[in-house]
């Protein structure tokens, strides 16, 4: 835990010259606000007024205040080394003090609470896709793949390769350690995966990949994007969620996804072209689990008989982390509460919802989806 006079203290000694305050709408889009050093403590102190009028989710609050939480600090890296530039995440509250509803890094806090007040701990790991796009003069896409490589291809097919090197060292840079990194089966599409951490950080994570992809690629001229069906006929990006368990609560906790992953998906696709992805290369359709096929919609992993980490394959990147993180500890922790057995799904095959017009109504009628999610978010969400 940092305090204000350590944290001036290191911006005085690292010659930090800019602060950006850093949060997310409600879609995980990211935004911020930069101040100058001698504004740090005020806006430690004070908050940082915003229009909330101006941001998607947010519109109804009018004004809102952005607190910097120290404990995220990290060095932009991308950035020069004279006169750095810094980052932190905020906590975003109303002019009163009283925290705001619809900030996404306290819903996903507050699902983490719900589920250790019944002594259930989760961990999630992350692996996103996205493509690399030639870009015009002015930084525009021009929609054609860096390269024709395919998966787990190398140089000189594979052209991703130093681009996810930099990528990488730009996370480490940042106290962020990428497990694995390679060109995936898309021309011009790669993957970069995380390891399992805790919720918050994990969810931190994911925001920040997405953000140093987009810095590096235009670095070197180009365009990474993460939309879920950006070339057709080719395979989509995926966000795919690993998560685990204490105490031996993962069957429970698959059951439990798996019983309301129709309700959540609004969250998990929330463009229309995300349910183009669905049945196409190796992305699910149906409600199914399965540790001989990956490509079904939980591929589970088992030693000596047992059930030792899941991974959902259905969310893709333009998800915002920090939402479905949190349905899916309210999804799973139902499960594990209610100790439903895992099902036999062979049976019945049902599909997920397959558009988006689809998914929003399910949400709409879902109870389990009104009791966790604030009614302003739902409002901006399923309208």
């Amino acid at each position: 835990m940092y305090d204000i006079e350590t944290i001036l203290e290191y911006v005085k000694e690292e010659d930090i010259k800019f602060i950006r305050l850093s949060f997310t709408d409600i879609y995980g889009r990211q935004k911020n606000v930069s101040v100058m050093p001698h504004e740090l403590l005020d806006a430690y102190t004070n908050g940082v007024g915003i229009n909330a009028h101006l941001i998607d989710g947010f519109t109804y609050a009018k004004e809102l205040y952005l607190f910097p939480n120290l404990d995220t600090i990290s060095i932009l890296p991308w950035r020069p080394r004279e006169g750095r530039v810094i980052r932190l995440l905020c906590d975003i509250k109303y002019p009163n003090g009283k925290p705001f509803e619809c900030d996404t890094r306290r819903i996903l806090a507050l699902a983490v609470e719900y589920a250790k007040k019944h002594n259930i701990e989760f961990k999630f790991g992350s692996s996103l896709d996205f493509y690399l796009f030639k870009a015009d003069e002015n930084g525009n896409s021009l929609n054609i793949p860096y390269d024709n490589a395919g998966y787990l291809d190398v140089a000189p097919d594979d052209k991703g390769e130093n681009i996810r090197r930099e990528i990488c060292l730009m996370l480490e840079e940042m106290s962020i350690l990428p497990i694995r990194s390679h060109h995936n089966e898309g021309p011009g599409q790669n993957r970069i995966s995380f390891k399992l951490e805790d919720p918050t950080t994990a969810a931190t994570n994911t925001n920040l990949l997405k953000s140093v992809v987009k810095m590096a690629s235009y670095k070197n001229g180009l365009v990474g994007d993460f939309s879920p069906k950006p070339v057709a006929n080719k395979p989509g990006n995926a966000y795919n969620i690993s998560f685990d368990v204490n105490d031996d609560n993962l069957n429970y906790a698959i059951e439990g996804v798996l019983r309301h992953i129709k309700e959540i998906t609004a969250f998990l696709n929330i463009k229309e072209e995300s349910y183009e992805r669905f049945d196409t290369f190796s992305a699910p359709k149906s409600i199914y689990y399965s540790e001989d096929n990956k490509n079904e919609l939980i591929n589970i992993t088992t030693k000596d008989g047992k059930i030792i980490r899941a991974e959902l394959r259905s969310a893709d990147p333009l998800t915002n982390p920090n939402l479905a993180l949190a349905l899916i500890i309210y999804a799973a922790t139902d499960g594990i509460l209610n100790k439903y057995e895992l099902g036999n799904y062979s049976d019945k095959r049902e599909n997920l919802p397959l558009s988006l017009v689809e998914a929003k109504d399910i949400a709409k009628k879902s109870k389990f989806i009104a009791k966790y999610l604030p009614k302003e978010l739902l409002d901006s969400y399923l309208k």
